[in-house]
C-alpha cells in the first residue's frame, strides 16, 4: 500500500506521517530530506528530488513493503505521478490530506518551527509564514479521493487517533 501524506508545512502531516509509518511498520520517505540530500550535494532539487522519490518508493512496493510518504504535493501533476507509481506497483494508494483549519493556530506552527539538521542533511530552513501564504495559492484544488484530517485543536496523539480511525487501521 502507498500512503502519500501532504498537506501544507505547518499543518502537521509530518508528526503524522513519522507515527503512521511504524505504526503499519512501512517505509518513510520524506521528500523534503530527499531534496536537502540533494542541495548537500549541489544539485539544486525542485522535480529532481520528486523523481528520486517516486523511485525508491516504487523500489520498496515492488519488495511488498508498505510506503508511506511525507510530502506537500501541491499539484496535480505530482498526484498523478504519486498515482502512476502506485499503479506500476499493483498496489493500492491512500491519499491523505493534512490540514490545519485554524490559520492562528497555523501560523502560530510555522513561527515556532526549528531547523533540524539531523532529519534533512543540514540543508533545510524552516519556512516562514509569509512563504506559507505564498504557497498555499499555489495549491492546486485537490480530484479524486482523500482522507483528510483537520489537525486544527488536536494534539498530536488525537490528530493520529483521528486518522487511523479514518484509514481503519
Amino acid at each position: 500500500m502507498l500512503y502519500v501524506t501532504s498537506g501544507l508545512p505547518g499543518t502537521g502531516k509530518s508528526t503524522l506521517a513519522r507515527q503512521l509509518a511504524p505504526h503499519l511498520r512501512a517505509a518513510y520517505l520524506r521528500v523534503d530530506t530527499v531534496e536537502a540530500a540533494l542541495l548537500r550535494f549541489g544539485i539544486q532539487a525542485s522535480v529532481e528530488g520528486y523523481a528520486v522519490s517516486y523511485a525508491v518508493a516504487l523500489d520498496n512496493l515492488r519488495l511488498g513493503t508498505a510506503v508511506v510518504v511525507d510530502v506537500v504535493n501541491p499539484l496535480a501533476v505530482t498526484r498523478g505521478a504519486w498515482a502512476g507509481v502506485a499503479a506500476e506497483a499493483g498496489t493500492p494508494l491512500v491519499n491523505i490530506e493534512v490540514v490545519c483549519s485554524n490559520p492562528a493556530e497555523h501560523r502560530r506552527r510555522v513561527e515556532v518551527r526549528h531547523d533540524d539538521p539531523a532529519n534533512r542533511a543540514g540543508e533545510w530552513t524552516p519556512p516562514t509564514w509569509a512563504s506559507v501564504q505564498a504557497f498555499a495559492q499555489e495549491f492546486e484544488p485537490w480530484q479524486g479521493e482523500r482522507v483528510v484530517v483537520d489537525t486544527a485543536g488536536r494534539t498530536a496523539e488525537e490528530a493520529f487517533t483521528a486518522l487511523r480511525a479514518a484509514l481503519g487501521v
